[in-house]
């Protein structure tokens, strides 16, 4: 799981940095325009964003990002005690808040929460490099700075290679187990789906041996 901290108080935010790493993958920044820096180059599963930083607010960010259809989920910090605060983070979108000061451990039930209720990590990914995963749930690839929604027929050609690692596939053997006999598909289609893989994986994962199959490394 990945997730943006965005918490401008030097202490308080190693603090929390620093305990949420040992169960997540963490990106800390200060202020809410290198947040916006950050998500621009990356993926997320979770922001978490105090009120109060410089620049535009969290509850701002959040709003803005919700305007560009991002719908990361995302925790806000606060310090504040009335609702009129709250009720501006959930309308902005928001899922969740935590009140300042705060127990580390009730912060992580949050997360733990969050995961539970959008579905985070809750299927078993499949490890496709050191820079590249796949969630056959949802049929993505996902890399440190992109994911790539895979159609259909790729996600499928892409889950029997893996289920079959190491083993020569023949063109034939992908299509009797994979297409319709009423929708047999050209030489070229599949050579373009196979084509598509490896630009997504990398070419070295598909090795080709000319005229009897492929084999998935």
């Amino acid at each position: 799981m990945k997730i943006l901290l965005m918490e401008d108080d030097p202490v308080l935010g190693d603090i929390i940095a620093d305990y949420l790493e040992q169960h997540y993958r963490v990106d800390r920044v200060f202020d809410s325009a290198e947040a916006q820096q950050f998500i621009d180059r990356q993926r997320y599963d979770l922001f978490i964003f105090d009120i109060n930083v410089p620049g535009k607010s969290g509850i701002e960010l959040i709003e803005e990002l919700r305007s560009f259809n991002d719908t990361t989920p995302a925790i806000i910090i606060t310090a504040y005690e009335d609702t009129a605060h709250l009720k501006a983070g959930f309308d902005a979108g928001a899922h969740d808040y935590i009140r300042k000061p705060f127990e580390l451990e009730e912060l992580r039930l949050r997360i733990e929460k969050s995961k539970i209720l959008f579905g985070i990590e809750q299927e078993n990914p499949v490890k496709i490099d050191e820079a590249r995963i796949y969630y056959p749930k949802s049929h993505t690839l996902r890399t440190d700075t992109e994911t790539i929604q895979l159609k259909p027929k790729e996600a499928q050609i892409l889950e029997y290679f893996i289920a079959h690692a190491g083993r020569l596939i023949s063109q034939e053997e992908l299509v009797q187990n994979l297409w319709e006999f009423e929708q047999l598909p050209s030489d070229a289609t599949v050579r373009s789906y196979i084509r598509n893989l490896r630009e997504y994986i990398g070419a070295e994962k598909i090795v080709t041996q000319r005229g009897m199959g492929y084999r998935y490394e």
